[in-house]
């Protein structure tokens, strides 16, 4: 489902070229589990946002389902996201004066199609899913940590998005809580949902059934566990 071919991403700091991606090849099929380790600076969060469609390679080429990514204008690229890609981010990334459930509706609200009659429904079921039924018209700041992050899942997933991609996605919660949240994301994985994620923890990365990692902008091991 995704082909990364030479993908190269450089940023000029003065007269220095930084190669934040260096000529990578990947490939990631539907339905893996995959994890993305590194250093800071090793080029795992750029990597992230190339294949979230977030950003543009400098050289080579980026599949996606077949579609040619590298040569997408802005208007296509946030068609693809919206229409592929469900997003997990550390910082949850939760609007704090909408409830959990108007947070999980918000992408339909984005999509081509806009909101359905249906949507109210398919975000009430998502909620119930991460065990959330009772907090529907809780604002974010009236909801724990994992309760937040937990709303951000059902939003990843209001979508039915192909991919989604997780972006240390326990980095703020307590060890007990990034559990839960791991077994959410595998349970979803098991039922056939291709996850991507990104994390410096190797506990975290252990849940993966892929590990790749990361060092100057080149992939240094990618294996199955």
């Amino acid at each position: 489902m995704i082909h990364l071919d030479k993908i190269s991403r450089i940023y000029q700091i003065g007269n220095q070229s930084i190669h934040a991606l260096d000529a990578v090849d990947l490939k990631i099929e539907a339905g893996e589990f995959v994890a993305i380790m590194g250093r800071s600076g090793s080029g795992k969060s750029t990597l992230l946002n190339m294949l979230g469609c977030m950003d543009r390679p400098d050289k080579g080429d980026y599949l996606l389902d077949g579609n040619n990514i590298s040569v997408m204008d802005d208007d296509e690229l946030s068609a693809i996201r919206n229409q592929y890609m469900g997003f997990v981010f550390q910082s949850f990334h939760l609007l704090p004066r909408l409830s959990a459930l108007d947070n999980v509706l918000l992408p339909r609200r984005y999509h081509s199609d806009g909101l359905r009659e249906s949507d109210l429904q398919s975000a009430i079921i998502l909620m119930e899913r991460v065990d959330l039924g009772d907090r529907f018209l809780h604002k974010p700041n009236e909801l724990s940590g994992g309760q937040r992050q937990r709303v951000a899942i059902a939003r990843s997933l209001i979508n039915k998005p192909k991919v989604v991609l997780a972006d240390e996605p326990t980095g703020n919660l307590d060890s007990s809580t990034s559990d839960a949240i791991m077994n959410l994301l595998k349970e979803l994985n098991s039922e056939g949902q291709t996850i991507v994620m990104v994390t410096h923890e190797p506990e975290i990365a252990e849940h993966a059934q892929r590990q790749i990692i990361m060092r100057d902008g080149k992939i240094l091991e990618d294996q199955h566990v």
